[in-house]
């Protein structure tokens, strides 16, 4: 009887570990979460459609490796629909309820924000997309930015620009900001009050208009009588095209105009301006250029690319692509290095190491800003009307500056771009 007994648990205890190594490999098969909230419908979604883009296409290729710590690599993404007010419910849920392991996004300024508290509260790391200046009160270790202002912070959308203003013969003299009564206008705005007075430029126009502003012509009226030899903006995507539409039907006519005009990163917005974009000069992320060329960036385009009208997504995607590509490209390396998801661990990586990224070698500074900052000043030169593969090669868009990147030089005033 008890050698029956003996062998009844023996056979119990081998079924038990046969249990338990069958679950293991299953169990180690759980994928890897990477959760975001990405703007997919409303103003943001063209940036937002590229970054969703970026990112599934570094999740197929890091699955395609094996994924990260022999896991699969599952991404989650939540539609904002371009509103704030969404944002926090959404790192909640991704937190709380769908157990995400890693923390990207979002898009944009104004989304990142909102996103802070909720991701501070659970000590959680995150890398956000193109947002400026969030770490400023904060000073969270955890928290890092996918954009080039390094720690230039808002004054990178305007250093460049008055910068070269100040190289031009004869020295334009006077200033009028226009910008838009939200975050990153006003934040681009207060960057360009610093930098003209560096190069003692007057201000002699300072005006906000509100967000919700569909006529731009009683706005660009009021910039004109100004009557200023530099005119500098700050706006989102639909504001920048009612911006540019309104100078070009007042007939605005300074030495210099461009600034933080957002809406021309995105290649159909700048298809569909098409000339009366020539002279306006502005900052970009990222553009296409051989100065900016980096391993492995030409055959992410060129997949981007390829399946872009499928997505019905910006045709080129220069903008914003290589950044949701490089976010994951800095999450696998960290995650690899340290065999860990523990958002302490990857902070401390992330804080100390260098990247090798499609948009170059990429280190983290202050407050998660890029080490050095990277912005470029370009000017529209020679724009056709409806064609939008005229982007793709930069050279109806040449990098004015810094000189280390510069691959042409502005046309002065703007009334000469203009008649090009």
């Amino acid at each position: 009887m008890k050698h029956t007994v003996r062998a009844a648990l023996r056979a119990v205890l081998a079924l038990s570990a046969a249990h338990l190594f069958a679950a293991a490999p299953a169990q180690a098969a759980d994928p890897i979460k990477v959760g975001m909230s990405l703007a997919l419908t409303g103003t943001g979604a063209p940036a937002g459609k590229m970054l969703q883009a970026a990112i599934e296409i570094w999740r197929d290729d890091v699955n395609a490796k094996g994924g990260l710590l022999g896991r699969p690599v599952e991404v989650i993404v939540y539609d904002d629909q371009s509103n704030p007010a969404q944002v926090p419910g959404i790192y909640t849920k991704l937190i709380s309820v769908d157990k995400a392991d890693l923390l990207l996004g979002p898009y944009g300024t104004n989304f990142v924000a909102p996103a802070m508290p909720t991701i501070i509260q659970n000590k959680r790391m995150v890398i956000s997309y193109t947002a400026i200046g969030i770490n400023d009160q904060y000073h969270y270790d955890k928290y890092f930015s996918m954009v080039p202002v390094g720690t230039d912070g808002v004054n990178a959308f305007s250093k460049g620009f008055f910068e070269i203003a100040a190289q031009q013969n004869p020295k334009p003299q006077t200033v009028a900001i226009i910008a838009a009564d939200a975050e990153f206008a006003q934040a681009a705005a207060a960057g360009a009050r610093q930098e003209l007075k560096k190069h003692g430029f007057k201000l002699i126009f300072d005006k906000n208009y509100p967000p919700s502003t569909t006529d731009f012509t009683p706005v660009m009226r009021a910039v004109q009588a100004a009557n200023a030899d530099i005119v500098y903006a700050g706006a989102y995507p639909a504001d920048s095209v009612g911006l540019v539409r309104a100078a070009n039907e007042v007939g605005l006519n300074p030495k210099m105009f461009g600034g933080a005009l957002i809406g021309q990163l995105v290649t159909p917005i700048k298809a569909s301006l098409g000339p009366i974009q020539n002279g306006i000069v502005i900052h970009e992320s990222f553009v296409p250029s051989p100065k900016l060329s980096f391993p492995g960036l030409d055959d992410l385009m060129k997949r981007y690319q390829a399946k872009a009208a499928e997505l019905k997504t910006d045709s080129i995607g220069f903008a914003f692509v290589p950044f949701g590509y490089t976010n994951g490209q800095i999450l696998d390396q960290a995650v690899t290095a340290t065999k860990s998801l523990d958002s302490d661990v990857l902070a401390k990586y992330i804080h100390s190491h260098t990247f090798k990224t499609v948009v170059g070698d990429l280190a983290f500074g202050k407050d998660g800003e890029w080490a050095k900052p990277r912005m470029v000043l370009t000017q529209f030169q020679n724009i056709e009307p409806n064609n939008a593969a005229q982007f793709k090669d930069g050279s109806k868009q040449p990098i004015l500056w810094p000189p280390e990147y510069a691959t042409g030089k502005m046309i002065y005033p703007y009334a000469d771009a203009r008649k090009k």
